[in-house]
């Protein structure tokens, strides 16, 4: 049997030991996040850019989002599969045959072929007149989606408009439009012609007013489809010269 000396002293050196390991403890895991941080902010400091690079990693990720702004280019076979070789006709008018496709995604659209050639003499136009078609967008101007230009094939790809042309409901003995309907198209039209006219970065003029420009959705919303083709002009200008007939006979709007 131990003295209550002897026990004191055990206890005392029990307590001993314990804070010894407790304060080593303690110290190993301050060392340890002080190397963590010190290992974080190198890594951190690496990763920081110069001005310069910086600059030029936002340059380049405004670029690429600029380039997702822009029409896609398709390639012929893409458009032949997707039409089924071009026999569902849609229509046709005076810049080109319009056929109904479908891409492998379910994406519904109108293919036109344009008529004329498709040498290089008229590339760099036609790119031009695409990359700004193609960056126009508002509720009631047909989307176009992407474009081919290739030797065999020269072709615009735009939304599909399920009711077609407002013509066929003017004209068309048994499909009759109210009048509410025909307002309401009548005013979405002028809103998307008065956009290209007068909001554009770049105005286009359209060349071509008329029913069968005018294209309604599965839900009768109008969207004014051959807006790009006929001419692009700066917005200093106030009027411009029609050189030349261009598409089919339509409504001129007073700004020639």
């Amino acid at each position: 049997m131990s003295s209550p000396g002897t026990g004191n002293t055990f206890d005392g050196s029990t307590a001993t030991y314990a804070i010894v390991i407790i304060a080593v403890i303690i110290i190993k895991v301050v060392i340890l996040v002080y190397v963590c941080r010190k290992m974080s902010q190198r890594q951190s400091s690496n990763n920081v850019c110069p001005d310069s690079q910086f600059l030029t990693l936002t340059m380049d990720k405004f670029l690429n989002d600029m380039e997702r702004e822009k029409p896609i280019r398709f390639t012929c076979q893409q458009l032949r599969i997707a039409t089924d070789n071009f026999t569902n006709l849609l229509g046709s008018g005076g810049f080109g045959a319009v056929y109904k496709g479908m891409f492998s995604n379910g994406t519904m659209v109108a293919v036109k072929v344009l008529y004329g050639s498709s040498d290089k003499r008229i590339k760099e136009q036609f790119m031009a007149e695409v990359s700004t078609i193609g960056r126009v967008h508002h509720f009631n101007l047909v989307r176009l989606y992407g474009f081919c230009f290739e030797q065999n094939l020269r072709a615009l790809v735009y939304e599909y408009m399920e009711n077609g042309s407002l013509d066929k409901f003017l004209f068309g003995e048994d499909k009759k439009l109210g009048f509410q309907q025909l307002r309401s198209i009548a005013v979405g039209t002028a809103k998307g012609i008065a956009y290209l006219h007068e909001e554009c970065q770049h105005r286009i003029i359209h060349y071509d007013i008329k029913p069968g420009n005018v294209l309604l959705d599965a839900k009768f919303l109008p969207k004014v489809a051959d807006f790009g083709l006929a001419k692009l002009c700066n917005r200093e200008n106030t009027h411009v010269t029609m050189t030349g007939g261009r598409g089919t006979p339509g409504y001129a709007a007073p700004e020639l």
